[in-house]
């Protein structure tokens, strides 16, 4: 073995022991995946890997994504030995009380993570909303001579990724689009936490990626660096497909009784075993957290490596200013999430009276005013254009301009191209999701999804990693509730609209007319801090007349006065979306008796939880307890607003196939009902 060889084993080595003396302090994680995959990674790491260990934004940087979170520790070394602000005492304080060194990576909370992953699947998926948007950005911005945009976006995947279904969804779609600078390295251990893989997961995995349009290859042995370092070379020459290389590694690698089983994988290896590792591996059991001298010198040239990556792209980016100056400042502001100056201008308003108009619809003409004039708004819905209205008119399909058109509509300049703002996901509404959040962590575009409101259930995990994460995605939903209609109760939602105001950092906004929804947008737009979920009905609703009630613009507030017949209220009506105007003609119908009424729309609960409590009060006033809540979707949580003294209209059970307008009558949501329940509230008959 030559001084070279040697010193890349210590190097190994000491990725291998530094996670697993972390994992055995903390007396939690996961040794197996470090110990078995620290070749493969430090391969990437050394020979590949286009970083700047003291500039972790760097915009052309190769972005690494550990899909496999448990195995942190794993990229924790890498982040310590490579220079970046991650030190020795992090490594020790691993998974412990506020620490840059949590049990899962975290986006933000430690310098080079750049997602948090935790459900298996969601990093690589996120990888392809990554490479998706360094695709788009460099066919936007990139020119002869001067390519300002050019990575790779790298994946550490295990079985556990390759098993779960948005991981299949995502890489489809991956292979449709040719993202070529995605490369995926697969941790092929064939042993997951229950024990080994062929329990449950025996299908030929390079053949799956064939299907996919995939470039595949295999590395038969995972601690060979030559091996690994020449099929990284050959996956970075393969442009016009994405690249999986299966990597057959030993999972805990060097634990004498527990190598190869999955007795090494979710648990620390314990004393002896991991003495009897450093052992069979030639490693000094003292000091713990041992990092020799020369090994620290070699992974630190990564520092001066990275200093010269980011120079040489700065002088290019300065000759690319020189010579387009505008498209250098129009690439700086997508870069730095500012939206262009006077964007709110592009938000439509509707006059009244007008003809009565879905939500989804009015959506639809906001969302093209907008794209004309904020180029980073990019996405599509799950197959459902025709439903959603989320369709950008005139803005092309995203695509690769490697594949066959065949005359499909939405074409940029005759062909297929990465300059498309539409973007097809198929029926892939977990996928779409993940990929939306991988576009937001790139950076450069403002993605926003669509699908039925009642599939918010399959996005789930994504929406929850974006609001953890504060990303700017928006997730557009319509067919907000029974009022589908005839689809029947697998298509109404009735608990999603609740499930997601409990996501904390994540915004949900149900629009009662055309002006709120316009409103819903800028407020969606506005917000750079998290997720929005933009809730649309299918069926038409009136346009407020908002000469006789309150202007739409208090929407951005979250909740507002719509309309009182009197200043001191005896009850006080509050709705979103759909119902508001059921509710308005219940309490024109209760002030008609001589009841003292206030309607309140409340169309987005946490903006208005965050308004001052004056604001509150004025709207909400707490010595009126007479308070009745009306919401076509299930009820637990209207106490927050009702309190024990009023009373919720919603639902109670699943809707039911029939016209829409006839299951409101059945299910209680007419003006009628509200009236009644209303005077029951206040005592009278």
């Amino acid at each position: 073995m030559s001084a070279k060889q040697e010193l890349e084993k210590k190097c190994i080595n000491t990725i291998r022991f530094l996670s697993a003396d972390a994992i055995e302090k903390a007396k939690s994680g996961h040794p197996g995946m470090p110990m078995g995959a620290a070749t493969a990674a430090f391969t990437l790491w050394t020979k590949h890997l286009k970083h700047n260990p003291q500039n972790p934004s760097w915009t052309d940087r190769d972005r690494f994504v550990l899909s496999s979170g448990h195995a942190s520790m794993l990229l924790y070394s890498l982040l310590h030995l490579t220079g970046y602000n991650l030190s020795m005492d992090d490594i020790k304080n691993f998974r412990q009380w506020q620490s840059k060194t949590p049990g899962h990576p975290e986006f933000r909370h430690t310098p080079g993570a750049e997602v948090t992953t935790g459900p298996l699947g969601q990093g690589l998926a996120n990888a392809v909303g990554m490479a998706a948007a360094e695709a788009g950005l460099a066919a936007q911005f990139n020119r002869d001579g001067a390519k300002i945009v050019d990575h790779y976006t790298y994946v550490m995947a295990g079985d556990g990724d390759m098993m779960e279904g948005v991981s299949a969804e995502a890489c489809s779609l991956a292979g449709h689009l040719r993202l070529g600078k995605l490369i995926v390295i697969y941790d092929d251990n064939s042993v997951s936490l229950a024990g080994s893989t062929a329990l449950a997961f025996t299908e030929n995995i390079e053949m799956r990626f064939k299907a996919y349009g995939w470039h595949t290859q295999r590395v038969k042995d995972g601690n060979d660096v030559g091996a690994i370092d020449r099929a990284i070379r050959k996956a970075k020459k393969e442009s016009a497909r994405p690249s999986l290389i299966c990597v057959q590694s030993i999972i805990g690698y060097g634990a004498p009784c527990k190598q190869g089983s999955c007795d090494a994988h979710g648990s620390p290896l314990g004393a002896d075993e991991l003495q009897g590792a450093k052992a069979a591996l030639d490693w000094p059991a003292e000091p713990l957290f041992h990092v020799p001298e020369d090994v620290r010198k070699y992974f630190r040239k990564s520092l001066a490596r990275g200093k010269k990556w980011e120079k040489q792209w700065q002088e290019i980016l300065q000759r690319y200013q020189d010579a387009n100056p505008d498209l250098h400042a129009e690439f700086s502001r997508r870069l730095s999430g500012k939206l262009p100056a006077g964007w709110e201008e592009a938000v439509s308003s509707f006059p009244t009276p007008s003809k009565d108009m879905a939500t989804r619809k009015a959506s639809e003409t906001i969302m093209q005013s907008l794209a004309a004039k904020i180029p980073e708004i990019a996405g599509g819905s799950a197959d459902l254009n025709p439903s959603t209205f989320t369709w950008l008119k005139n803005f092309g399909d995203f695509q690769s301009p490697a594949t066959t058109s065949r005359g499909l509509h939405g074409m940029v300049g005759g062909e297929w191209s990465f300059l498309g703002r539409n973007i097809h996901f198929g029926v892939r509404e977990h996928a779409m999701g993940s990929i939306a959040v991988g576009m937001a962590l790139h950076g450069g575009f403002l993605p926003y999804t669509a699908t039925f409101l009642t599939f918010a259930d399959y996005m789930r995990p994504p929406m929850r990693l974006a609001a953890l994460m504060g990303l700017r995605v928006i997730f557009v939903f319509t067919h907000d509730s029974i009022g589908v209609g005839e689809d029947g109760p697998t298509h109404q939602p009735v608990e999603q609209i609740m499930n997601m105001r409990q996501v904390p950092n994540m915004t949900v906004i149900r629009p009662a007319d055309a002006n709120e929804t316009a409103l819903a947008w800028r407020m969606a737009l506005a917000k750079t801090d998290g997720p929005t979920a933009l809730v649309f009905s299918r069926q038409n609703l009136p346009v407020l007349d908002r000469t006789v009630c309150s202007s739409a613009a208090n929407t951005q507030q979250g909740g507002y006065i719509l309309w009182e017949s009197a200043p001191d209220p005896d009850i006080i009506l509050i709705a979103t979306g759909s119902e508001v105007p059921i509710t308005l003609a219940a309490a024109r119908e209760l002030a008609a008796s001589g009841i003292k009424v206030r309607v309140v729309s409340l169309p987005c609960w946490d903006v208005f939880d965050r308004q001052p409590q004056e604001y509150r009060n004025s709207v909400l006033p707490p010595q009126i307890t007479a308070r009745l809540s009306v919401e076509a979707g299930i009820g637990l949580g209207w106490e927050h607003y009702t309190g024990l003294a009023g009373k919720i209209i919603g639902m109670g059970s699943f809707g039911a196939s029939a016209p829409g307008p006839v299951l409101y009558e059945k299910f209680g949501f007419t003006t009628a009902g509200i009236v009644k329940a209303a005077k029951g509230l206040l005592g009278i008959k």
